[in-house]
């Protein structure tokens, strides 16, 4: 079966930023790739954890993401962890720069994906958590998951 155009294929998640930093916006941003980067990025090889974003000299920049060695390819294979330049309009770079000034924010990739053939991050502007926000926010889902329970058991709409 052939996809749309438009369909997203998400190479990997950080499920983990969810847990340590309030989402506070989102945005999507190019990324600029070596080839066999793309190949390894397409048979799902990659890994945010631990990785950020930088804005350095009205440029912005990936550090941390692991894109695993494509193996099939020969003497010229990428560095795995090498910081790569992220592609946003100069209004977003200069907004999202000052924004991160700020203290307590930061720029944190949520998942990695393509769209139309182009391999694409979406970054957050997050703030992050402190541990008793942490703590909060576990004990209000185990508060909804027990209530579920309870209606399913029940039959309550």
């Amino acid at each position: 079966m052939a996809r749309k155009s438009g369909d997203i294929k998400v190479v990997c998640q950080n499920r983990k930023a969810h847990h340590d930093f309030d989402i506070l916006e989102t945005i999507e941003a190019g990324m600029v790739l070596e080839g066999t980067e793309v190949k390894s990025l397409r048979e799902g090889r990659a890994n945010l954890k631990d990785s950020y974003a930088k804005i350095k000299k009205g440029e912005a920049f990936l550090y941390g993401m692991h894109i695993s060695p494509y193996p099939h390819a020969s003497y010229n294979n990428h560095d795995p962890e090498r910081v790569r330049k992220l592609l946003l309009h100069k209004r977003e770079i200069l907004r999202l720069g000052s924004r991160t000034r700020e203290k307590g924010y930061s720029l944190v990739p949520l998942k990695v994906y393509f769209r139309k053939g182009k391999a694409k991050v979406e970054l957050a502007l997050a703030k992050g958590k402190k541990a008793y926000d942490k703590r909060e926010t576990i004990k209000r889902k185990e508060e909804t998951r027990q209530l579920e329970r309870l209606r399913k058991k029940y039959h309550i709409r």
